[in-house]
């Protein structure tokens, strides 16, 4: 009997040594240096990384790509920008892989990548040094072949792959699909409040308590486009809404504004005119978001990425406005709402052409008491059940329709 337990000890301990050593790679720290002919990107881990770097165009990007890493970074790093970069932002940007993004004041070119390993109490550097170049040199890098530590590397996949749809299950599920979507993620924070939160984690956390509410209910269906810290692109999250044969799309997100002053929520339905400068102004800026992550948009045509407005059906149009018209409502009951409540704007999360769908900024974070309140679980369960009675009363109305 002794020599089996022995045997199973040595058996569970042989098992266990991969997951030990399978942990990931920290970057502890991120540093830009100034050099007379140089901006020099210096990032200490705490073991080597697999990487891909190379540039895009239309803003002017360096795209730093590591297998998975846990980033440890401390308050007020990664630094301001400087030098040829003037700011940068990380993340998980797909499942395996992690981002890092720098924004460059012009036209650079890749000098140098070395890969330093570490040495006692010194951590193993990646260093990146970013030179001036002609527009015409780099937009010659950018259409070039990545620099890569290994050929696995090469073939990694630089965007989230929605799921193909699922085969129709028999009998079919009766269930309304709300598809919940969380604004921003991974290497795309979204607006930074007053207090440093981010719009992404707002978000997350705000869709899984919808979600939880839903489910409870035992009447819908629920699908996530992200229930973690991932970036998705704009299309891919249609294309998730799509797949999953949704009957109502929920985009959720927190606003900012250069003024502390404005305050409250607000939804938006899909419209090719804006119905003010404002919201055509956050509209574009929303959808800008997969130029944030350093997404490389060049090879698509215009029908691909913008997915046309007039794609959007006049019936889903207006099943989008009906359930905006029901939100408002609700939210009105509970939750301070902004002036001119119900916007529209040409948001390209908004254009599946056959899934009613909303976008609800549900506060300013850039408003100190907005900020605050999100960042609270008990007003975000609030905001959850408003939405809760507004989708309860939306397919109430639409199977009194049927019926009559």
């Amino acid at each position: 009997m002794f020599g089996i337990r022995r045997f199973w000890a040595a058996l569970l301990i042989l098992l266990l040594v991969p997951i030990v050593g399978a942990a990931k790679p920290a970057v502890i720290n991120v540093r830009l240096g100034l050099h007379p002919d140089k901006t020099r990107v210096v990032l200490d881990l705490s073991e080597a990384p697999e990487y891909r770097i190379f540039t895009l165009p239309d803003p002017y990007r360096v795209v730093i790509d590591m297998t998975e890493v846990d980033w440890q970074l401390s308050a007020g790093n990664p630094p301001e920008g400087r030098g040829l970069v003037a700011a940068l932002r990380y993340g998980l940007f797909a499942v395996g892989t992690s981002r890092l993004v720098l924004d460059a004041k012009g036209p650079v070119g890749i000098k140098l990548v070395d890969l330093l390993p570490g040495k006692g109490s010194t951590p193993t550097r990646l260093v990146i040094d970013l030179e001036s170049v002609p527009e015409s040199e780099f937009i010659r890098q950018s259409q070039g072949a990545p620099l890569i530590s290994t050929p696995m590397m090469a073939s990694l996949t630089s965007t989230f792959v929605p799921p193909p749809p699922k085969p129709m299950q028999s009998p079919p599920s009766t269930k309304p699909v709300i598809v919940i979507d969380a604004g921003h993620g991974g290497v795309d924070p979204g607006a930074i409040g007053t207090r440093g939160t981010t719009e992404k984690s707002i978000t997350l956390a705000m869709a899984k308590e919808l979600r939880r509410q839903l489910e409870e209910t035992g009447r819908y269906k629920v699908v996530l486009t992200r229930d973690t810290d991932i970036f998705i692109r704009l299309r891919d999250r249609i294309a998730i809404a799509r797949a999953a044969h949704g009957d109502l799309f929920v985009s959720l997100h927190a606003d900012s504004h250069e003024s502390s002053e404005p305050r409250g929520a607000s939804v938006y339905t899909l419209s090719e005119t804006a119905s003010d400068a404002e919201a055509a102004a956050l509209a574009a800026k929303e959808n800008k978001a997969d130029l944030i992550a350093g997404v490389d948009l060049s090879a698509e045509n215009n029908i691909v990425t913008n997915i046309l407005i007039d794609l959007a059906q006049r019936e889903t149009k207006n099943l989008s406005a009906h359930f905006a018209a029901m939100l408002i409502d609700e939210l009105g009951r509970d939750v301070r709402l902004l002036r001119n409540t119900h916007r529209f704007a040409g948001f390209a999360v908004l254009k599946a052409p056959d899934i009613a769908s909303v976008l609800v900024e549900t506060g300013y974070l850039s408003n100190p008491k907005d900020e605050a309140l999100l960042r609270s679980a008990d007003h975000r369960a609030k905001l959850c059940e408003a939405l809760l009675r507004s989708i309860d009363s939306f397919f109430a109305w639409q199977e009194t329709l049927r019926r009559s």
